[in-house]
């Protein structure tokens, strides 16, 4: 699963996620939305829209947005219907990459997502094409530096973790799909300030991208900007040399 948390350290150190505070907030209060919508406003009976919410808390959004957000959610009030969809496609060198969107207009989305694929150098492909070389899984980090890299394992591994990797300081912890949740839990209830928690894709296998870096990250990036698109994932890999270098680019 090293793939996953080298490609979240290179959007930290680049600034390229999240950059602006009006996009995360979009992104978060559509994810609390449709979390509410399907599974009720109740935080404390839904787990994904308790997981939401910690997100969006974690991200220092007011709480009267997420209230709003809820609300519009479960009809309360009025707003967007967002449906999710998942596109699928390849950038260079073969790299296959999944689109996760939340949209209310999917003529609008995958316009606009094959138009960068053209874009950018790589193309979109039918639906099951490159979804299965992925498999979810849940993802809760940690960043803090001072933090016993011994001690946060034995922790994740008891509450229920499959994995740990440490990336100067920045903890990725890995859960089984289902388990989320009682991960995210029992670490909160063993005093872990948890960054953020989400459901992610994580390759089964990777491609080799060491010639075709720059090229495949800008594909990723527009991508990543599009309005709809929640999360991109891709099944690259990188030497340490290339890594190094597209960090401090």
């Amino acid at each position: 699963m090293s793939g996953h948390s080298k490609w979240s350290s290179i959007k930290r150190k680049k600034g390229a996620q999240d950059a602006k505070r009006a996009k995360i907030f979009t992104r978060l209060v559509k994810e609390i939305i449709i979390s509410a919508r399907e599974g009720g406003g109740d935080p404390g009976a839904n787990p994904r829209l308790r997981l939401a919410v910690s997100n969006a808390k974690n991200a220092n959004m007011p709480n009267s947005n997420i209230d709003r957000a809820i609300k519009r959610g479960t009809g309360e009030i009025e707003g967007a219907n967002y449906e999710s969809l998942t596109y699928e496609g390849y950038g260079q060198n073969g790299v296959a990459i999944l689109v996760e969107t939340l949209t209310d207009n999917k003529i609008r989305t995958v316009s606009e997502v094959r138009h960068m694929f053209s874009k950018y150098g790589g193309n979109m492909a039918e639906s099951g094409s490159v979804s299965w070389i992925f498999e979810q899984k849940g993802l809760i980090e940690l960043a803090d530096a001072d933090l016993d890299e011994d001690e946060v394992m034995m922790a994740s591994l008891d509450a229920g973790a499959e994995d740990v990797e440490n990336n100067d300081g920045f903890f990725s912890i890995f859960t089984p799909y289902n388990n989320l949740h009682i991960v995210h839990k029992n670490l909160e209830e063993a005093g872990y300030n948890i960054e953020k928690a989400e459901f992610i894709q994580v390759p089964k296998n990777t491609v080799n991208a060491d010639d075709v870096a720059e090229k495949l990250f800008k594909l990723i990036d527009n991508l990543e900007d599009l309005d709809d698109v929640q999360k991109v994932y891709a099944n690259f890999e990188l030497s340490d040399e290339v890594l190094k270098r597209v960090t401090q680019d």
